[in-house]
C-alpha cells in the first residue's frame, strides 16, 4: 500500500518533471525559431540566408507595382543609332574587286551607284600619354634680365604621374571596391604601367588627406538637416571587430569606423550629440541617449518582427498590426502626393486608436510572466517572450513608431542608411577587411566623399581629380 509519504515524494517528483519538461519545451521552442529567422522575418542581412530556395514572393516586405517584370507596354526601349558622319573617328571602305555575275574585275573606273553604313563602337588601344611641361627662358630685349616660367602644380618633380590616373586609381579602390593588388594588375592589363602597391595606397592617402576640411563641412551640414538617418553595421579591422558608422540624408553620407557600437563611438563621430532635427533609427537603445532630438523608429524592422510572431507563434494581433502599418504607410504616401504636410485629424486618430486596440489585443494574448515573489526558485527577472518584448517595445515606444504620422517629411523606415551601408558590406566580401585603422578612416572618408557626390548626380571622375590639383571640388551642403 502506498503510503502518505510516498504519495508527496511522487508529487514533488511530478512537479520537478512539469518543470523540467517545460523549461526543455521552452528551449526547443527557442531554438526552432532561432533556426527560422533570416533576413525577412529579422534584422539578418539576406546574404546570412545562404544558399536557400527563394523565399515566396507573397512573403516579401516589399510594395508590389502589379506589373509584370520586363519592358512595359509603350516603353520606347533602348538602341543604338548610327552617328552624324563629322562624329565618325575611323572609316574603313569595302569595295567590290570582282563581279558577282560576269566574275570580270572591278577597277576604280567602276561607278559607284550606293552606299550602305555600319558602325562599330569599341574601345580604343589604350597606353599613358606623356606630356612633357618644358620652362622657358626669355631675356628681356630692354633691360637683358632672363625671365623664368613656372611649371605647373601637376608637375612638381621631374618625372609622375598626372591626376587622372591617381583619380581612375582612387574611384576603383572607394567606389568600386576593387583591392589594391587587383587595381595593379588592371593597371598592368590596360595601360601597361606598373606601379607598386605602396603608390597605389599613397595615392590614396593623399587623396582622403585632400578632403580634411569637405568632411568638417559635411559633419556640420548633416548637423543642420531636419532628419537625420543613423546605422551601424559590424566590419573587420586589424583582424578585429570594429563597427562603421553611418549618418546620411537623400542627399549627404558621413562613414566613420570605430572600434566601439554604441555611444563611445558616435560621441566620437559627433553628429548626434548637438542635433536637434528628427533622428530616424532602429531599436538600439544607445540612440535613445540623444535627448536635444526627436526621434523616430524605423518600422521595417517592426513589420519583420511581427511576420517572425505571425509564422512562428500563430500570433494573430501581429499579421493585423503589419496590415495596419502598410495601410498607415499608403495613406501617407498618398498625402505626400497631394501635397499636404500633415494626415486629417480624424484619419489620424483612427490609425492611432486602431493601432492601441491592435496592441492591447497582444497583450492580452500574451500575458506578462508572474512576479519574483512568485516564483521562489527563481532569480531576478524571468525572461520575456519574443512577442511581449515587441508589445512593449510598440507601446512604450509608440510616439517614436508612429512620427511618421505626425511629420510628413519623417519617413516610414531607416532603408536611406541601410542603402547607404550596403556597399561597405560589399567592401568586405571583396577584401575582406581591413589592414589598420588609417587604412578604415582613409576608405570611410573617401567612400562618403563618392556617395555624396553620386546623391547628388556630381562627375564622380572629375571630383576625385580636383583632390590631386589646387582646385578641390566641394559638394552642395544646402
Amino acid at each position: 500500500m502506498v503510503t502518505e509519504i510516498e504519495i508527496s515524494q511522487l508529487r514533488a517528483e511530478n512537479a520537478a518533471l512539469r518543470e523540467q519538461l517545460a523549461v526543455a519545451l521552452a528551449e526547443l521552442q527557442n531554438l526552432k525559431a532561432r533556426l527560422a529567422k533570416d533576413s525577412h522575418n529579422s534584422s539578418k542581412p539576406p546574404v546570412s540566408d545562404g544558399l536557400k530556395r527563394p523565399l515566396p514572393q507573397t512573403r516579401s516586405l516589399r510594395r508590389r507595382s502589379g506589373r509584370k517584370p520586363g519592358g512595359q507596354l509603350g516603353h520606347r526601349g533602348e538602341t543604338l543609332h548610327l552617328v552624324v558622319s563629322d562624329q565618325v573617328d575611323a572609316v574603313v571602305a569595302h569595295r567590290p574587286t570582282v563581279c558577282a555575275t560576269c566574275q570580270l574585275p572591278l577597277n576604280e573606273t567602276a561607278a559607284v551607284v550606293g552606299c550602305e553604313r555600319r558602325q562599330v563602337r569599341d574601345l580604343p588601344p589604350t597606353r599613358l600619354q606623356v606630356t612633357e611641361h618644358q620652362v622657358v627662358q626669355v631675356r628681356c630685349t630692354t633691360c637683358q634680365q632672363v625671365t623664368v616660367a613656372t611649371f605647373p602644380a601637376s608637375a612638381p618633380s621631374r618625372a609622375q604621374y598626372g591626376p587622372h590616373l591617381r583619380a581612375w586609381v582612387v574611384y576603383l579602390v572607394t567606389q568600386q571596391c576593387v583591392p589594391y593588388a587587383r587595381v595593379r594588375d588592371l593597371l598592368v592589363e590596360t595601360y601597361g604601367v606598373r606601379l607598386s602597391l605602396g603608390t597605389l595606397v599613397a595615392w590614396v592617402q593623399q587623396a582622403a588627406q585632400a578632403l580634411v576640411p569637405v568632411e568638417a563641412a559635411l559633419k556640420q551640414a548633416l548637423q543642420q538637416a531636419p532628419v537625420l538617418h543613423s546605422d551601424e553595421t559590424g566590419v573587420r579591422r586589424a583582424g578585429r571587430l570594429a563597427w562603421a558608422h553611418v549618418t546620411s540624408t537623400p542627399h549627404l553620407t558621413h562613414y566613420a569606423i570605430h572600434p566601439k557600437r554604441g555611444t563611445a563611438a558616435t560621441d566620437a563621430v559627433g553628429i548626434l550629440p548637438s542635433y536637434t532635427g528628427v533622428s530616424v533609427h532602429d531599436g538600439w537603445k544607445p540612440y535613445q541617449r540623444y535627448t536635444g532630438c526627436r526621434h523616430a523608429l524605423c518600422n521595417v524592422h517592426h513589420l519583420r518582427e511581427l511576420t517572425f510572431l505571425e509564422e512562428q507563434y500563430q500570433q494573430t494581433w501581429a499579421t493585423d498590426l503589419k496590415a495596419l502599418l502598410s495601410e498607415m504607410r499608403a495613406a501617407v504616401a498618398q498625402a505626400r502626393t497631394h501635397g499636404q504636410t500633415r494626415l486629417p485629424p480624424a484619419q489620424r486618430h483612427g490609425f492611432v486608436a486602431r493601432y492601441e486596440q491592435t496592441l492591447a489585443r497582444g497583450r492580452a494574448a500574451n500575458p506578462p510572466h508572474p512576479p519574483p515573489e512568485s516564483r521562489p526558485h527563481q532569480r531576478g527577472r524571468r525572461k520575456q517572450s519574443p512577442a511581449r518584448n515587441l508589445l512593449e517595445r510598440l507601446s512604450l515606444g509608440q510616439t517614436q513608431v508612429l512620427a511618421f504620422l505626425d511629420d510628413l517629411t519623417i519617413p516610414f523606415d531607416n532603408n536611406q542608411a541601410e542603402r547607404d551601408l550596403r556597399m561597405l558590406k560589399v567592401q568586405q566580401k571583396i577584401s575582406g577587411g581591413f589592414r589598420s585603422a588609417s587604412g578604415a578612416d582613409t576608405f570611410a572618408r573617401l567612400r562618403g566623399y563618392v556617395s555624396t557626390l553620386r546623391k547628388q548626380g556630381r562627375a564622380l571622375l572629375t571630383a576625385l581629380e580636383s583632390l590631386f590639383t589646387d582646385e578641390l571640388l566641394y559638394p552642395t551642403f544646402a
